[in-house]
């Protein structure tokens, strides 16, 4: 991923995608929270997931740019933003997503003064949920994904609410990843074919915060814990632990 160091560094563009369906309100904040950066996005690109509500005018009335995704899903909405993306950085926010103020001062900052950087990401924090939930939340739903599923791995996964990635990362790897599945966690199938070339760097400290959504029910959990385990072990053994460490271990060509 190392860039010619050999002259001054031009700045980087980043682009941030946003895929949404049917969450008018939250995007709405969400992109409040955007137009208040210290440093300003040079693009902000929102999937509208076949939305019925208002998302679709939210994103134009913010000065957003909008794209459509007719096959409902959040890996096919956040690739369709990924392949939009004009951007040396990619940023991905969820719609419930809100990030600090210096949320892209601080990825601007991170890709700019190391250019080996490929893959950067951090926890969330929930919001509307009492103390307890928030902390269970972040210790063992956040924080289990992080630590369970690097040990599965055996490196570092990214957290698809909150991340940034070199555009070449994903020109590498659209073709790889399952994008068209609707019933996967895109953000651990991406992790699971990212290459030796393209480390994830984990930072604790860059944060946003997010919904405690899937709390609510546990339907909605039971939901979510029914696509990690289709994430993981459709197309056995392909996506086994043994074959990604071996595919890891490896150049790829």
């Amino acid at each position: 991923m190392r860039s010619d160091l050999g002259g001054p560094r031009t700045p980087i563009t980043i682009s941030v995608v946003i895929p949404v369906y049917n969450d008018a309100v939250f995007l709405r904040t969400c992109l409040r929270a955007l137009s208040q950066q210290r440093r300003p996005a040079d693009e902000i690109v929102v999937v509208d997931n076949a939305s019925t509500d208002a998302s679709a005018t939210v994103a134009r009335a913010a000065g957003a740019r909008l794209v459509t995704e007719p096959l409902r899903g959040i890996w096919p909405a956040a690739a369709a933003g990924y392949d939009a993306a004009t951007g040396d950085v990619i940023a991905r926010l969820d719609a419930d997503s809100v990030p600090p103020v210096d949320w892209l001062e601080r990825i601007e900052a991170r890709f700019t003064a190391d250019p080996d950087t490929a893959v950067y990401t951090g926890p969330g924090d929930f919001y509307d949920c009492g103390p307890v939930t928030a902390w269970l939340g972040a210790r063992l739903y956040i924080g289990g994904y992080f630590r369970w599923m690097g040990v599965w791995l055996g490196h570092p996964v990214l957290f698809g609410s909150n991340f940034a990635m070199r555009r070449q990362v994903w020109a590498a790897n659209r073709g790889r990843v399952r994008r068209r599945r609707r019933d996967v966690h895109d953000d651990l199938d991406f992790s699971m074919h990212l290459g030796p070339e393209e480390p994830v760097t984990v930072d604790r400290t860059l944060r946003v915060g997010i919904s405690a959504r899937p709390f609510e029910t546990p339907h909605g959990l039971g939901r979510r814990v029914a696509w990690a385990g289709r994430t993981l072990f459709s197309a056995w053994p392909a996506y086994s632990p043994w074959h990604i460490r071996r595919r890891n271990q490896r150049p790829r060509a």
